[in-house]
């Protein structure tokens, strides 16, 4: 059964770290593949060309951004919204 010790419901599992051992374990993460294998770090041509494949997977009829551009355009606010605070939109001299 889960124990209540310092607000977590259970004892197990990477989120019931301290955050010392949490941050050392993802800190290895990038250490796990080699810089010579790591393509798309040394390559971005490779990684669009990916990405591009990828998109080409999904069939025509489900890419909702190529036949609504204004989702898409929505989609982007809410991402630069999301990932500024949004900033820029309520911005007053000053600021």
């Amino acid at each position: 059964m889960a124990s209540k010790d310092n607000g977590r419901t259970s004892n197990r599992g990477f989120a019931s770290m301290d955050r010392d051992r949490q941050r050392q374990i993802a800190s290895k993460g990038g250490e796990s593949v080699p810089a010579s294998k790591r393509s798309f770090s040394r390559n971005p041509e490779l990684a669009a060309e990916a990405g591009r494949k990828g998109g080409r997977s999904v069939p025509a009829q489900a890419r909702s951004f190529s036949r609504n551009p204004s989702l898409a355009a929505e989609a982007g606010r809410k991402g630069g919204q999301a990932s500024h605070g949004g900033r820029g939109a309520e911005r007053t001299e000053g600021d």
